[in-house]
């Protein structure tokens, strides 16, 4: 059943995801995160349940796992990272529920454990970074990377305000259209655009690790395992010219 649900969501973030990489058609910045620098991964998921969470839940990663794998203890995590009122063995939820969720923004807010999967970490990255003021929107953000988005920009405390700056190229149909062409900082946010920059890659290299973390015990179990067949492969060497040596004879 558990692996029904996961396949479930994943085939729901599959189909939205193929619309909304349709919809944009900005150019993606690499994003260059590595999930297992664990100071990363950590600055990601403070991030994550500061400015993602309220909205967003991520139902498939339980808060025990951030324990055993971010080096944190259990009261750590449900004093600083947990839903208040959460017991250690409790899914990632939200608050908002998805009723109030389609009510606010017209459509749920999706789950977001397997969103780096889907999308990609430089989606996400360049996604995070494209918002812009736009009036003509209810939320008053829009989006180069997905145009029309229903998400505002949760980020702005810290990136700041900047709107879309434009210009004009001719298209293969012949006529002039108005293309993106960068933004334009026009309030400043509590963050230098390189520690917005580096705040975005953590909180990405923390959805990558939601999507997938085993991988972190992977590796560390993977040097053992190297380590046992380089010394099994020389003892298999050894024991084969001791073979062979009375064979000889």
């Amino acid at each position: 059943m558990k692996f029904k649900r996961v396949m479930t969501a994943l085939a729901g973030l599959v189909l939205s995801g193929s619309s909304l990489a349709a919809g944009g058609g900005a150019a993606l910045e690499h994003a260059n995160v590595n999930v297992f620098d664990n100071a990363a991964v950590q600055r990601g998921a403070r991030l994550y349940v500061d400015y993602c969470s309220g909205c967003h839940s991520a139902q498939y990663m339980r808060y025990k796992r951030l324990s055993e794998d971010l080096g944190y203890s259990e009261e750590e995590i449900l004093a600083n990272l947990a839903k208040p009122g959460s017991k250690i063995g409790d899914p990632m939820t939200s608050a908002l529920s998805k009723a109030d969720g389609a009510k606010l923004f017209g459509v749920p807010p999706p789950d977001l454990t397997l969103i780096a999967r889907v999308r990609g970490n430089d989606w996400l990255y360049s996604y995070l970074k494209s918002f812009y003021r736009d009036e003509s929107r209810s939320m008053g953000w829009n989006n180069t990377v997905f145009p029309n988005a229903s998400m505002p920009n949760v980020l702005w405390e810290l990136q700041g305000i900047q709107k879309l700056v434009t210009k004009t190229e001719t298209g293969h149909d012949g006529e002039a259209h108005e293309v993106p062409a960068g933004f334009e900082v026009i309030q400043a946010g509590s963050m230098s655009g390189e520690e917005f920059d580096n705040s975005v890659r953590d909180l990405v290299t923390f959805l990558q690790y939601l999507g997938e973390p085993g991988q972190i015990q992977r590796r560390e179990l993977g040097v053992w395992v190297i380590l046992f067949l380089v010394l099994f492969t020389f003892l298999a060497y050894l024991m084969k010219l001791e073979y062979w040596k009375d064979v000889k004879k």
